[in-house]
């Protein structure tokens, strides 16, 4: 019975993020073998390519400034998805050591309140995952059917030559797939072929957000168990000395896995906040225009571009807020515990921990930026100053 309830428990913690991840190839409990090579192989070359088409666009300088925009904004989505499969495959070590740790959790759990908040951050990290998905995938949804909009789509310079039929594609790739001469009778599986990419690269994007974040979340979840461990501790049991340092090791565990998952996302972070700033100044102001237009295209467009990188950036900062606040917390709980009725020499180690969980693991960009909800605000408050400046340009 016990193995059964333990087995569910990482199932529903788990699985979904086995499906987000498997197909890139990065899913840390896989077998790393030549078939989860191709598929990194295969998603990496993939989102190359989705970088690759849109800079090939505004390199021949052939569209116009929506499309440049367009361009742009898959040049970002791209990137940011090739450096996250790229780097969580590199770092793969470090989330092997992480999600087998969480396993151990699960199989060792037999505390039914440790458990129920064990489901709760496990509950967390799969609305977290569902929110960022879903309006990525919308987002791909919507860019998927723009070609296929009707007047909209497909723009007519001369109705009596086929040739001069200007083609919309779901990544901006006309100028480049013109060079490379790509036939037009291939018009509809070159779309289909460009919206999986899409697809892809929002899996590469949000699914590899979604698998750190689970994770991230599992063990501010044990973090949290250890910090009512150590509230509860029993002072006057002979094992004291026993409990008591195994509560210690625990917290040294801990903050060693921490520890290696700050050190994979950081390069990715740096990219995450270099990337969204830019794209929210950019397609902040493109949503300006599109209300000064009255052009639903673009409105539509800027509203889920902007929904999905404020919905990432926004999850990041409150889990890396949640992340650093619960480490400090363990020095706050151990205060209040009744640490005075403790032996003299473990009252000694308390000192220790309390110097300890002053530095507490962070999840920083780059190692320079703290990433935490001031800097989230940071963030927001400078995109929309510099929105302010462009909207008052734009009306006079």
């Amino acid at each position: 019975m016990t193995s059964k309830r333990w087995e569910k428990d990482i199932a529903y913690a788990m699985t979904p993020f086995k499906l987000l991840t498997w197909i890139n190839g990065v899913w840390p409990l896989q077998d790393y073998n030549i078939y989860s090579l191709i598929r990194f192989y295969f998603s990496t070359i993939s989102t190359i390519i989705v970088v690759i088409l849109p800079s090939m666009e505004l390199q021949m300088g052939c569209t116009d400034a929506e499309k440049n925009v367009d361009s742009l904004m898959f040049i970002c989505c791209g990137l940011l998805s090739t450096v996250k499969t790229i780097c969580f495959r590199i770092y793969a070590n470090n989330l092997i050591d992480t999600y087998n740790a969480a396993i151990d959790d699960y199989q060792t759990i037999d505390n039914p309140e440790q458990r129920k908040i064990m489901r709760r951050y496990a509950f967390i990290g799969r609305t977290l995952a569902c929110s960022m998905v879903c309006f990525s995938y919308f987002a791909c949804a919507v860019y998927t059917l723009i070609p296929f909009l009707g007047d909209e789509s497909i723009k007519q310079l001369n109705v009596t030559d086929e040739n001069n039929v200007e083609l919309e594609y779901t990544i901006p790739s006309r100028c480049a797939l013109e060079y490379f001469h790509a036939p037009r009778s291939m018009y509809n599986i070159i779309i289909l072929t460009e919206s999986f990419m899409a697809v892809l690269t929002c899996i590469c994007n949000h699914g590899n957000d979604a698998m750190f974040l689970n994770i991230a979340l599992h063990m501010c979840g044990q973090i949290k168990i250890l910090k009512a461990n150590f509230i509860n501790i029993d002072v006057v049991s002979p094992q004291v000395y026993g409990h008591f340092n195994a509560l210690i090791r625990r917290h040294s565990y801990l903050m060693r896995l921490c520890k290696k998952l700050a050190e994979t996302a950081s390069f990715v972070l740096l990219i995450q906040l270099f990337v969204t700033s830019i794209l929210l100044c950019i397609m902040g102001f493109q949503f300006i225009l599109a209300l000064k237009k009255n052009d639903a295209v673009m409105l539509a467009k800027s509203c889920v571009v902007l929904t999905s990188f404020l919905t990432q950036i926004s999850v990041y900062s409150f889990v890396g807020d949640y992340f650093k606040s619960q480490m400090e917390e363990v020095a706050l709980f151990l205060y209040q515990s009744i640490w005075y009725d403790l032996p003299v020499k473990l009252m000694r180690n308390l000192t220790f921990i309390i110097m300890r969980c002053q530095s507490p693991i962070k999840l920083q960009a780059g190692n320079l930026i703290v990433l935490n909800l001031e800097t989230y605000m940071s963030i927001l408050k400078t995109s929309i100053s510099y929105l302010s400046v462009l909207r008052v340009m734009v009306d006079t």
